[in-house]
């Protein structure tokens, strides 16, 4: 998971820019069948055994706490574990390092009972008094990645713990996913990290040349061998509290090697060649599809569909009060502009296109992948052409010397360009797509790729006209994700951060989403959010083109995978992932 619950933060954009990734699949390919019944889908998992996997950046620090990087994401989710857990298959929350809570009739109060006899990797017993030091270090420590996707209306939870096996959870005000809000937080070992906070040296502590012996955690996995740039290897955690239905103590591998492969074709053939058994960083890209159906078809692996992506690229433009005081193109900043590229793109041809038709097209941000939050009821413009250039004209563009192309009212001609990621295939392709489509309608285009920090740093100055971009969000449920819905939120991507709303419609849609996130009515909930997508659909600050699908590869040698379409799409239930071993 990024963040506990919601976005990245915009302080770590670079980070994001190396991280987010979107992929698509092959054009001519048939959908996937499901593979023939193998030991690894046929039997019931054993324990045992051992599985590698790819990754494709290394750890810097063992502390969650203070490093938002995707290692230390990974780390986290093998070697530590959270109070609650939502299920990615299912989106329900489920308890976990709590095997029960109890809410008050006023919303405000979670009681949680902890599950009884636990203890962490090292042998020490895990009690309450872990949970309140967690959630102290959390919100009090400056360097806290996770502290800001931690808190309701910018408040901070009061934790107490009365006994050591209650923990009380105090919230400010009503918040309808409730316990979800801390599902990303993983309990720390109080015993290992008092002394650190108290000396003021916590953001130092467990740092990647700390003794791996000094670590212990409530994961699955216990870290035992750590060679930096190369592989990263857990060992199972004897002391893990979760069993199977039929009461075999989990994890089922014994071992999980993740090798630090940073070069994607590097990555591709040594999972084709049958090197690694399944790529942690993520799903196959377009262009190895056909390479890996072939050795699908021959038994080598086997490809799974996770089912359609829940984050999509976008469009947006800058609307700040930057790019509001350039008064060189106002009709950069017209609702009637932006709706015109909207109605002048063929989604239909990027899916076929870029994402060789394993895609969807979208109008929004919340793609069908999205099963409790996606409402088909919001629409978009479709290809139109005509609609297009009548929208174009409304903002003032016309051709005025007859050669085909559009000029603004001094004459001058309409042309802006979009800055994308270099290196990243979809956004590239896309992209160019763009470039090629509203040539159509008289918009001249400049696609400008970059790399990461150029780009981020473009972004942060407002020095751009705009971005085609993708992000990752770590929840399904829209009130955990203030950061982009919220007029003030740092990844409000147009004009992030407002001290107060800049538009109405931005006003609105603050209100609809506090309102929202308020309500314990779940068909009240749909409702607002549902106006809060007509809203962005209609005002169009940012444009959503489509969805990938995503399908995976793993050899043979894996059983019990649950793909989801969310990162991590197999290590999300680590716990359970097995290995078929040669009899």
């Amino acid at each position: 998971m990024a963040t506990p619950r919601r976005l990245l933060s915009a302080t770590f954009f670079v980070l994001l820019l190396a991280a987010a990734l979107v992929v698509g699949w092959r054009l001519a390919r048939r959908p996937i069948a499901p593979a023939q019944p193998d030991r690894a889908e046929s039997s019931a998992p054993t324990r045992g055994g051992e599985l590698s996997g790819s990754f494709r950046s290394d750890a810097v620090t063992y502390n969650r706490y203070v490093d938002r990087s995707a290692a230390g994401e990974l780390l986290a989710l093998l070697t530590q574990a959270p109070l609650v857990r939502v299920n990615r298959v299912t989106d329900r929350l489920e308890p976990w390092l709590a095997e029960s809570w109890t809410q008050s009739v006023d919303g405000l109060v979670y009681t949680l009972k902890l599950r009884n006899g636990l203890a962490f990797s090292d042998g020490v017993p895990f009690t309450s008094a872990d949970v309140l030091f967690s959630f102290g270090t959390l919100y009090d420590t400056k360097d806290s990645v996770l502290a800001d996707g931690a808190r309701v209306g910018g408040k901070p939870l009061v934790v107490e713990a009365p006994d050591p096996g209650t923990v009380v959870f105090r919230f400010p005000e009503q918040f309808a996913p409730g316990l979800r809000l801390i599902e990303g937080v993983p309990i720390l070992p109080r015993h290992k990290l008092e002394a650190a906070l108290n000396a003021g040296t916590f953001a130092d502590a467990w740092g990647a040349t700390t003794p791996l012996t000094e670590l212990a955690g409530l994961g699955p996995f216990v870290l035992s061998e750590h060679v930096a740039s190369q592989r990263m290897v857990f060992a199972r955690n004897p002391r893990y509290w979760r069993s199977d239905a039929a009461g075999i103590q989990l994890p089922y591998l014994d071992r999980l090697t993740v090798l630090i492969i940073q070069d994607q074709n590097t990555e591709a053939l040594r999972m084709e060649s049958g090197g690694i058994d399944l790529m942690v960083s993520g799903e196959i890209r377009p262009e190895d599809y056909v390479t890996f159906k072939r050795a699908a078809d021959r038994g080598q692996l086997r490809l799974l569909d996770a089912g359609v992506a829940l984050d999509v690229n976008l469009l947006w433009f800058d609307l700040s009060n930057s790019a509001v005081a350039d008064t060189r193109r106002p009709w950069l900043r017209q609702k009637a502009f932006r709706q015109a590229i909207s109605c002048a793109v063929d989604r239909q041809v990027i899916v076929n296109t870029v994402y060789l038709g394993a895609a969807v097209p979208v109008y929004g941000p919340i793609s069908p992948g999205n099963r409790t939050w996606y409402s088909p009821a919001v629409v978009g413009c479709q290809h139109d052409l005509a609609r297009a250039r009548t929208l174009l004209a409304s903002a003032g563009l016309s051709d005025r010397d007859g050669d085909g192309m559009l000029e603004d009212a001094t004459g001058a001609p309409a042309r802006f360009s979009i800055l994308t990621q270099r290196g990243h295939t979809i956004r590239e392709r896309t992209s160019s797509i763009l470039q090629e489509q509203l040539r159509q309608v008289g918009l001249t285009v400049d696609v400008v790729p970059l790399d990461q920090g150029a780009m981020a740093a473009r972004w942060q100055k407002h020095d751009y006209d705009s971005i085609y971009f993708g992000v990752q969000s770590t929840a399904t449920d829209p009130a955990l994700s203030p950061e982009f819905w919220y007029s003030s939120g740092p990844f409000h991507f147009w004009n992030p951060g407002q001290p107060q709303p800049a538009t109405d419609w931005e006003r609105r849609i603050d209100d609809l989403m506090r309102r929202q996130s308020n309500s314990l009515d779940p068909a009240e909930r749909q409702r607002l959010f549902t106006d809060a997508q007509a809203i962005l659909a209609d005002e169009l600050p940012a444009i959503y083109f489509a969805a990938s699908r995503v399908t995976l590869a793993v050899s043979r040698r894996v059983a019990n995978a649950q793909p989801v379409p969310q990162v991590p799409q197999l290590l999300w239930a680590a716990d359970t992932i097995a290995a078929v071993r040669d009899k």
